[in-house]
């Protein structure tokens, strides 16, 4: 009886000391998968941002349809141009004299290709889907018009839950990472670049993934 309560008390023991091991290192582990995956991620959403940025310059708008805007950068081309200082002349016909008037003047120097100029490496071409193995979805795209002082601005937003990044982690841990607020973690329950309800381009990731602005 003796070798059985001493054998009931190892086994306790042992799974305690798991429960206390799993307790710190489960959230150490958590925060490697999760930093390796937002970098992958932030990646994805700077090469979407600079489509859409390139789309913006070319046609005044973003765009929300996700096969467009591949397609854009795969045909779309850069208006090359130089500008440079002039002057004419303009009879004032008040005083009844020529006069020298200054203007900027505009030369068109050729096209560029968008693709050539900004993903040389073809990464556009999966740009919109979630890089993480095992989850296949795709970012959440949109795009439209806010009006700010009676000026109708374009704007744009691509997002990805972290339901969907961290799906296969702790659900706990989970749950606490959405509800983060910190000027170094990735605040919400969403990773994302842009916004549908205010003017940016900026990402809301911290700057260790890299530059969240352009």
């Amino acid at each position: 009886m003796k070798i059985v309560i001493q054998l009931v008390l190892w086994v306790v023991i042992g799974f305690l000391g798991y429960l206390v091991f799993n307790s710190v290192m489960g959230p150490v582990r958590f925060n490697k998968v999760k930093e390796v995956r937002y970098a992958k991620v932030v990646e994805n959403l700077r090469d979407i941002r600079t489509a859409q940025l390139a789309y913006r310059s070319i046609t005044g708008k973003f765009e929300k349809n996700p096969e467009k805007l591949i397609t854009f950068i795969d045909t779309a081309k850069f208006t090359l141009t130089q500008r440079r200082d002039s002057s004419f002349i303009r009879f004032n016909k008040i005083l009844k004299i020529d006069e020298p008037k200054d203007t900027v003047v505009v030369d068109t120097l050729g096209y560029a290709s968008v693709k050539d100029s900004l993903f040389k490496t073809g990464s556009h071409k999966s740009m919109l889907k979630i890089p993480i193995a095992g989850v296949d979805a795709k970012f959440d795209l949109d795009a439209g018009f806010i009006n700010k002082n009676d000026l109708r601005i374009p704007v744009f937003e691509a997002k990805v839950a972290k339901d969907v990044l961290l799906h296969d982690l702790d659900k706990d841990l989970l749950a606490q990472e959405k509800e983060v607020v910190s000027v170094d973690g990735v605040n919400g329950a969403f990773l994302s670049v842009g916004s549908m309800i205010e003017v940016k381009t900026s990402g809301n990731w911290p700057m260790t993934y890299g530059a969240n602005d352009q």
